[in-house]
């Protein structure tokens, strides 16, 4: 088996702007990438949306993505997982990879969410014998019923991210790739979703976590990296980035969380034991 890994060497993600006289365009395009505005090469106004980007991540590693809106954190979420292209440097990864973002690329409005699952399940690497053999617990996770046998177009926006995330959650990725801003579920659901993504971390063998809750961060990551501006403007262990980035509350959280989950794993091991 080959080893799994993300290696990126001065790596830039520049979005082209072809009308930069239109105002209204600049601050939308600035507002999603939040980089700095300048002309190429070939004199097209670009948004450095990404800027010198350079890691080397290995199996094992659980790697958290702070920083505020626009900072660019999804823009690298998506070079990892190769939808955008470095424009300059390189950005190299090994290993199945799982994102769980952009939850309606591979699903078809036209066919029902049972089909919808099987080729979800294929967009992300899974074969169509272990899609069938999953139906039933992604059915279950679900909780669609008889909606299932419906076409996607019938179904709400949250509905299909139920669907999305019962997919996703049931696969064996190599590469997570995950952005907590998935939204448009209940919060009793989300909650039911977030044991299932625990699970699916403890399977994956690295993890990319681009989220705004200390807690969760806490709970699925060891290190953290400050992006800025399509910078990394800082990397260490998921206490020193959250504290230098949000302030000193943000280590008492760490603290309780990691102290939390001690005693969860005690917990466990007396069960076990029993």
């Amino acid at each position: 088996m080959s080893e799994v890994r993300i290696d990126t060497a001065g790596a830039y993600v520049d979005f082209p702007i072809f009308d930069a006289k239109t105002r209204s365009l600049k601050k939308a395009v600035l507002g999603r990438a939040g980089g700095a505005m300048k002309r190429n090469n070939s004199n097209v106004m670009v948004v450095e949306a990404l800027r010198d980007i350079t890691m080397s991540l290995r199996e094992g590693d659980r790697v958290g993505l702070v920083g505020h809106n626009g900072a660019g954190k999804s823009t690298l979420l998506r070079l990892l997982a190769g939808i955008y292209e470095p424009t300059r440097g390189k950005a190299r990864v090994q290993g199945r990879v799982a994102p769980i973002f952009d939850l309606g690329v591979g699903m078809d409005p036209e066919i029902s969410g049972y089909e919808n699952i099987i080729i979800r399940g294929l967009f992300l690497g899974m074969t169509r014998k272990q899609m069938l053999a999953r139906m039933d617990e992604i059915a279950d996770f679900t909780e669609l019923g008889d909606y299932l046998n419906m076409p996607l177009r019938t179904y709400s926006t949250g509905m299909r991210v139920r669907v999305a995330m019962g997919v996703v959650t049931s696969i064996e990725p190599e590469i997570l790739l995950l952005d907590e801003g998935i939204g448009a579920v209940d919060a009793e659901f989300m909650r039911k979703a977030r044991r299932k993504l625990e699970e699916l971390v403890s399977r994956s063998g690295i993890l990319v976590f681009a989220s705004h809750s200390d807690e969760f961060l806490a709970q699925l990551c060891d290190t953290a990296m400050w992006i800025d501006h399509g910078t990394i403007r800082e990397r260490g262990s998921i206490k020193d980035v959250l504290t230098h980035y949000k302030g000193p509350e943000a280590a008492s959280i760490v603290d309780k969380v990691r102290a939390d989950m001690a005693i969860e794993d005690k917990r466990d091991g007396i069960e076990e034991n029993r």
